[in-house]
């Protein structure tokens, strides 16, 4: 039976500019092609996991305009239950305005709408399926009080939790919402944000991975890009990149969470899920675009065959 995955969280549009380089302030960078595309760090995990052959229930509020029609007939498509996706009628639909340079790095605006309507009552009619899911997912881009009901319903349910911390916090997050998560995946910044000390090199990204259990999640993944990931539970483990050409790193981190995820959920060993997640971010940058750029099944088992990950 495949793998049952519930994700709360936000639902966006994402439009892509390439660049040759990032605009500094005040400054107008000529760009190449365009890409309009589904994306929000909820709804590309919840594809993510979908296409990572897991079952998939999403909770999340769209605009009941043009861009959330859109959001949920692509979420249906990649075959993930809507039931839980509720269009607001007082609300626009989440938009990210991204730039993406010839280095695969990106700057990313978002004008989140509809996403920060999502509530804990909305969650709560989505109990009985976090209840009966083999992990709950969520990120950071809906408001904090209707993850912290999430965590608590699934948590009751003895259901394993997975918080991807992004976008960085921008204040520290409450002890007791991380004394019940089972696995946190920042990346370099996010990890940053939440110790409070930089992460620039694999020796800083050991000490915050201590930091971060010392706060309470039982795992903690810190993912790197180019220099793989930092894996700890009871020792840290540095789990290396595969090798590949990046062209856009948008989506990448919602890749990884999610093939994590679904690896955790199928009950595949913690470090063999951190390098199954690897090659599903390393497929990721490969391509532009959010939910254009997620992985399949059989393209994250080909990555991973190709070996260096």
């Amino acid at each position: 039976m495949p793998a049952r995955v519930v994700v709360v969280g936000s639902a966006n549009t994402d439009m892509v500019v390439k660049v040759p380089r990032l605009p500094g302030p005040g400054e107008t960078v000529i760009g190449g092609e365009f890409v309009e595309a589904p994306g929000g760090k909820g709804a590309n995990q919840a594809v993510a996991c979908a296409r990572a052959g897991a079952r998939v229930s999403f909770v999340a509020r769209v605009g009941a305009d043009d861009f959330g029609r859109n959001t949920l007939r692509g979420l249906k498509r990649e075959g993930v239950n809507t039931r839980y996706v509720v269009a607001d009628r007082e609300s626009p639909s989440g938009v990210a305005l991204i730039f993406v340079d010839d280095e695969g790095e990106n700057a990313i605006a978002v004008a989140p709408g509809a996403n920060m309507r999502l509530t804990p009552e909305d969650v709560e009619a989505a109990a009985p399926a976090i209840a009966g899911a083999d992990c709950l997912l969520l990120q950071l881009e809906v408001p904090l009080a209707t993850v912290e009901r999430a965590i608590r319903i699934a948590r009751q349910a003895g259901v394993p939790v997975l918080l991807n911390p992004a976008p960085a916090p921008t204040r520290p997050l409450p002890p007791r919402l991380l004394r019940h998560v089972d696995v946190l995946t920042p990346n370099r910044a996010e990890a940053a944000a939440l110790v409070g000390q930089p992460v620039r090199n694999l020796a800083e990204a050991r000490a915050a991975a201590r930091k971060l259990r010392g706060l309470g999640p039982a795992r903690v993944v810190i993912t790197l890009g180019k220099d793989g990931a930092l894996a700890q539970e009871a020792a840290p483990v540095h789990v290396p990149a595969c090798p590949v050409k990046p062209v856009d790193a948008v989506a990448a981190g919602d890749a990884f969470s999610a093939a994590l995820a679904v690896a955790l959920s199928e009950g595949t060993p913690f470090l063999e899920a951190c390098r199954f997640a690897n090659a599903a971010g390393a497929c990721a940058v490969t391509r532009l675009g959010a939910q254009p750029s997620l992985p399949t099944r059989r393209e994250i088992e080909a990555m991973l065959a190709q070996g260096g990950c």
